[in-house]
């Protein structure tokens, strides 16, 4: 059975269609999916769009269309966590909604319906994607000359990634956000649109799902400038080696 790559933007995954063997694009439900071949594994490619619906919408039709047997997000983050820095990798190990508040009929962040906070990755796929991140960053330097920001070597992390329909652009709502989900509990290393609708969906359908999350900057002041150029020159090339590094796995 087939494995969805999914993300947000085109030139996160545009390196992958190249390689499409046998490539079929087909239209549903308003969108582009690819099916082919990567390393002699089924796949279906497929771009969500920004924000949470645009990605839920996608994921069900991936289950539901195309009855893929798992999904996997792969795109880019704001660094919020300590020591989670440009050019680091996230793997999600669960994923909360930063947007999330239906109080006072339940707690602020809880899933109205779930009693949980949290939806959980599944853990073999995240323990695969960790370990193709892993080998991906220390490969960096030497394939693409990238350095962080203190000169070292790139990291991969796991642990919690939010998920919200909001670009977080600034230090003081990066902060706000980041210390109101800490003393609740929640101690967040990456922010970004779509994952936790793609958790949720997966959740319903008992469908693994798990996601990596490329750091294209500090959800800071400097993150729209950052963001477009990073995306093109260094997200493509993570996403392209991590994927099918996973894949060999598989």
């Amino acid at each position: 059975m087939s494995t969805a790559i999914l993300s947000a933007l085109p030139e996160e995954q545009s390196s992958l269609v190249q390689q499409l063997a046998h490539p079929q694009r087909l239209m549903h439900a308003g969108r582009a999916f690819w099916r082919g071949e990567l390393h002699d594994r089924p796949v279906v490619l497929a771009l969500s769009g920004i924000g949470k619906v645009a990605a839920a919408t996608t994921a069900t039709a991936l289950i539901e269309h195309f009855g893929v047997a798992r999904i996997v997000f792969t795109g880019v983050a704001g660094g919020v966590g300590d020591g989670v820095h440009r050019g680091d990798v996230v793997v999600a190990q669960d994923y909360v909604q930063h947007d999330m508040d239906a109080s006072p009929l339940f707690p602020r962040w809880e899933l109205p319906g779930y009693a949980r906070t949290r939806l959980a990755c599944d853990p073999v796929l995240t323990a695969m994607l960790l370990e193709a991140a892993s080998l991906c960053v220390t490969s960096a330097s030497s394939l693409w000359g990238l350095k962080n920001i203190h000169g070292g070597a790139h990291r991969a992390h796991q642990g919690l990634v939010a998920s919200g329909d909001r670009f977080v652009s600034t230090a003081q709502e990066s902060e706000r956000l980041r210390s109101a989900l800490r003393a609740a509990g929640h101690d967040v290393l990456a922010v970004e649109m779509e994952g936790a609708a793609v958790a949720q969906v997966c959740h319903d359908y008992g469908l693994p799902f798990a996601a990596v999350r490329t750091i294209s900057d500090r959800a800071d002041d400097a993150a729209h400038g950052d963001f477009a150029q990073f995306v093109q020159t260094v997200a493509s090339r993570y996403a392209e080696h991590m994927v099918l590094s996973f894949l060999r796995k598989l």
